[in-house]
């Protein structure tokens, strides 16, 4: 029975941060996770390459691709203005079954994710260096919950609170694998990465080096 209540279970148990906000650890498995890197990969490569976003002139040092709508910063277009005009690659059926399931998931409610159909993913790559500062997720109009996966190596994460990027917030790590969502109460609070740590990411998920994080969201946007 120790292989199914190992320590790194008891160590990391499923939590609730916040109403709406639960960090569910070791949902994806080693075969899932490198499915995903490998989907990723064919993502980064095009139409629309991964890149850095600007933010007030400056570049991000997480890279982006997107999925369904692209995102500049404030703004969803279908297609990629500030990269090379190209219209970015659907969002899979897959994914959206997947982002149900991630909802009932994190809810234990067998209904959670009956009306939730994100159209956009983020794809995020984070390198040894790279940083997020905190932030709200409000460029969607929709306030239907975010779901995020991470695959890689592990960061430091902190998620606060929806009114300011101070304190209070709280700082967890989330590792290859692991879910997190918020939603409703929630859905607004700011969170961001302060820190990476390489070396991390176990063997079988598909990368060698550095964080895949995959952020599901609901535009609320319609058009072609």
């Amino acid at each position: 029975m120790n292989y199914l209540f190992g320590d790194d279970l008891m160590e990391r148990p499923r939590r609730e941060l916040a109403p709406g906000a639960v960090h569910v650890p070791n949902w994806l498995n080693m075969e899932q996770q490198k499915w995903l890197v490998a989907r990723f990969k064919e993502w980064a490569s095009g139409p629309v390459p991964i890149r850095s976003a600007k933010v007030g002139g400056h570049e991000m040092s997480v890279k982006t691709v997107c999925l369904g709508w692209h995102w500049r910063p404030y703004q969803y277009t279908r297609d990629a203005v500030d990269v090379n005009g190209n219209r970015v690659l659907d969002f899979p059926d897959w994914m959206v079954r997947l982002g149900r399931k991630a909802l009932v998931e994190a809810s234990g409610d067998p209904h959670a994710g009956d009306d939730y159909t994100p159209d956009t993913a983020l794809v995020n790559y984070y390198d040894a260096t790279a940083r997020m500062g905190m932030h709200q997720d409000k460029d969607e109009l929709s306030k239907a919950p975010v779901v995020s996966l991470s695959i890689g190596d592990t960061c430091q994460f902190r998620f606060g609170n929806a009114d300011n990027r101070s304190k209070p917030y709280e700082d967890i790590s989330l590792s290859s694998g692991d879910l997190f969502v918020f939603g409703g109460a929630s859905r607004f609070a700011y969170h961001g990465v302060p820190r990476i740590y390489p070396g991390t990411a176990p063997d079988g998920c598909g990368l060698a080096t550095g964080r895949i994080n995959i952020t599901m969201r609901v535009t609320g946007m319609s058009g072609q």
